[in-house]
């Protein structure tokens, strides 16, 4: 590459050498996967708070498949849901500045957005409108689930570890959704 200097001198540099420019400070990039993970954690306590909150109103009475989970399993399996994926997101931002960088941590913010609507429309919908919370926050995973497969692959493309620390949530919201669905059904 070739780089004018002061006075119109011009020199040749390397692409490692603007790569390494490009490049985030190390506080910068400390800061930023503390971002993530606040952002992530602050999601998933939120989930908690609302679960916490029903399983001792509306959720403990209702009829649950018998592959319901522990309801003290909520809360550490969002946690460390929300941690990797806060992770894969900072790996994702590692990755040089690019239109497809912006839009796979766009869509990841979406997916977070939809994550954070789900724990109070099934929790809190449940208690307050009866059977039709659970249908209305079936709609609400499955369009999590969606936004959140479109995440991990848009991560693939940059950042295969990114990506790989997305499947356990990914998991999660999968059978987090039958558990939805079957409620909904068992509700009727």
């Amino acid at each position: 590459m070739i780089e004018q200097g002061p006075r119109g001198a011009t020199r040749a540099t390397s692409a490692t050498a603007v790569r390494e420019e490009s490049r985030p400070t190390r506080a910068r990039s400390i800061a930023t996967l503390l971002t993530f993970l606040i952002i992530g954690a602050t999601v998933a306590l939120t989930g908690a708070l609302v679960a916490g909150h029903a399983v001792a109103g509306w959720y403990a009475s209702a009829d649950k498949p018998m592959w319901t989970p522990a309801d003290d399993a909520f809360a550490p399996v969002l946690g460390l849901s929300y941690g990797l994926m806060a992770v894969g997101a900072w790996l994702v931002w590692l990755t040089p500045e690019t239109e497809e960088r912006s839009a796979a941590l766009t869509v990841y913010v979406l997916q977070l957005a939809l994550g954070a609507i789900w724990a109070p429309a099934f929790f809190g919908l449940g208690g307050v409108v009866g059977a039709a919370g659970p249908w209305a926050s079936l709609v609400v995973i499955v369009l999590t689930a969606i936004v959140l497969l479109a995440t991990l692959f848009r991560f693939w493309e940059l950042s295969h570890g990114g990506a790989l620390l997305l499947i356990p949530a990914f998991v999660w919201v999968l059978y987090a959704m039958t558990l939805n669905a079957a409620i909904a059904v068992l509700a009727l």
